[in-house]
């Protein structure tokens, strides 16, 4: 089992950029696929990001297709989400998650952590 704690989230202008960060707890951390998810107002949680357990893979939704990066240390036992060039539409609490298998399917995430809200204004 793993324990997540997201932080990094706030308020930014569009345009700006935000690094979110999540903190794992557990040896076992190095052993599972990351994602990150996201839900907005009043919109069913959807993906983000996602990286292998390795880090040699990432996959990421089109939406945020060269302006957000997931990368991970596991020696820190953290995985991070850089985003650029926010824009109005990326605001959502966002969710760091650990799956068994590198998942870009909601359902496929085992364990969530608390959310962290972004809030992007125009």
């Amino acid at each position: 089992q793993v324990q997540l704690v997201e932080s990094g989230g706030g308020l930014v202008q569009a345009g700006g950029s935000l690094r979110l960060s999540c903190a794992a707890s557990g040896r076992t951390f190095s052993s599972y696929a990351m994602g990150w998810l996201r839900q907005a107002p009043g919109k069913e949680r959807e993906f983000v990001a996602a990286i292998s357990r390795r880090g040699s893979a990432t996959y990421y939704t089109d939406s945020v297709k060269g302006r957000c990066t997931i990368s991970r240390d596991d020696a820190k036992n953290t995985v991070y989400l850089q985003m650029n060039s926010l824009k109005p539409e990326d605001t959502a609490v966002y969710y760091c998650a650990a799956a068994r298998v590198f998942a870009w399917r909601t359902l496929e995430y085992d364990y969530w952590g608390q959310g962290t809200r972004v809030t992007v204004s125009s």
